[in-house]
């Protein structure tokens, strides 16, 4: 059962999914019909699930369940990444690369190769006050709270120079 995602109480549970690459209006006008049918029919054990979406910066994902109301199970969280993968298969992306890290930057959302995480700190094109996504808050207040932090403040930490850490 669809809620809309800003009357969705802050302990909700979210799962964030992260396009491979930016999508044009076209194509999160496709996905969030996807999501709406997802969320419209979504179940646990054939009980209804108090479920939103909403799509961000044109590359993420965020669905949500209210868990207060029914929670979800691994059959009905397999449904939605089922129903996630058909939805990528339509528009050419992949939501499930996790080889992708994004930062928000003043030309907008830019990501990058986990593997070139190291040498971007080093060469100062990213710092440890560059904003980050927290892909793996749990709920929606940690969404609203930290899901943009820094990358000090982030499990991306470990990527800068030394010096930067000691400092």
């Amino acid at each position: 059962m669809y809620i809309p995602f800003d009357q969705m109480p802050a302990e909700s549970r979210v799962w964030i999914y992260q396009s491979s690459r930016l999508l044009s209006g076209q194509e999160v006008a496709l996905l969030e019909k996807g999501l709406r049918d997802l969320c419209d029919k979504w179940a646990a054990h054939g009980w209804p699930l108090h479920a939103s979406y909403r799509v961000a910066d044109n590359l993420f994902v965020i669905l949500s369940v209210n868990e207060t109301m029914t929670g979800a199970s691994g059959c009905s969280i397999d449904s939605s990444v089922n129903a996630l993968k058909l939805i990528q298969k339509q528009l050419g992306v992949d939501f499930f690369d996790r080889s992708l890290v994004a930062f928000a930057t003043t030309e907008g959302v830019k990501q990058y190769p986990l593997t070139e995480l190291k040498s971007l700190f080093q060469n100062q094109i990213l710092s440890a006050s560059s904003v980050a996504f927290n892909n793996l808050v749990s709920t929606k207040g940690e969404w609203e709270r930290s899901w943009k932090t820094s990358v000090a403040d982030s499990w991306l930490s470990r990527y800068l120079p030394k010096s930067t850490v000691a400092g």
